[in-house]
């Protein structure tokens, strides 16, 4: 577990990393000369006194660093979560195998119970670290030393409970993106209007392209920001569903296939 949690750190860190650069460089090589391109053409159009109509360009509305900075989050964000979600399909298609070798209408006793926890231990780490067999191999250790069935299904109830919980807190940093990206779009509406208020005295004086260049980087930063958050909020309620349900057939794994053959004698 814990060489599995370095490893998922190291690739958070490497998936960061890897949208910075990438998303960096098509601001600078693609999105922000294009911007700039267009904002200056306006600007020869308008000085020249000829009637235009500015254009909504994708360019001018993504050239700010509140947005170059909401994608970068975006992307490191759906890293993270195709990172778990690999991790989920893993886990769910080991609901596929059989790991108790019992037949219909065979029971187990607890005597029976060490054989069965042998083969469940002899599986590679890696996948006995998966809920399935951590909540197999638990419940008949339980049965095993108290012979109680009871006791067994608590104990995968508990097992399974505490798989949800973990799963759930793992989730906080995807949590604190999508909570961040439309604060940084915020951050954005607050600089460009309070650039805007710098510029009033221009309006007054009739010059009003100041401000409404302010405005723009304002309204356009939290129009990305909120679009970016509710893509990242999608997905994340879709891992968040997929993580609820394996955790839930795995407890039903378990009651149809070990509990439903439990024998006390």
């Amino acid at each position: 577990m814990k060489r599995n949690l370095s490893t998922e750190f190291v690739y958070q860190l490497a998936a960061l990393l890897i949208s910075v650069i990438v998303v960096h460089t098509l601001y600078v090589g693609l999105i922000r000369p294009n911007a700039d391109a267009i904002l200056e053409q306006q600007a020869a159009l308008e000085a020249a006194g000829q009637a235009f109509e500015p254009s909504r360009s994708l360019f001018v509305i993504l050239k700010d660093y509140e947005q170059e900075t909401c994608f970068i989050l975006m992307f490191w964000a759906i890293a993270v979560m195709g990172y778990k979600a690999r991790t989920i399909s893993k886990d769910r298609s080991l609901l596929e195998r059989r790991f108790i070798n019992v037949s219909d209408g065979m029971s187990i006793l607890p005597q029976d119970a060490r054989e069965h926890s042998r083969a469940l231990q002899a599986l590679p780490e890696e996948e006995r670290s998966s809920l399935l067999p951590r909540a197999l191999l638990i419940g008949l250790q339980r049965f095993g030393s108290t012979h109680n069935i009871q006791d067994v299904s608590t104990s995968i109830k508990e097992t399974c409970e505490s798989e949800a919980d973990r799963l759930d807190s793992e989730l906080s940093m995807i949590r604190y993106i999508a909570w961040a990206i439309p604060s940084i779009g915020f951050i954005g509406t607050v600089r460009g209007i309070g650039s805007a208020l710098g510029q009033a005295h221009r309006a007054v004086e009739g010059d009003i392209s100041g401000v409404t260049a302010s405005l723009g980087v304002a309204f356009n930063s939290t129009f990305i920001a909120l679009v970016i958050s509710i893509l990242v909020m999608f997905l994340m309620y879709q891992l968040q569903l997929h993580q609820e349900r394996m955790v839930i057939d795995s407890q039903q794994y378990c009651e149809n296939n070990l509990m439903a053959h439990l024998r006390t004698k």
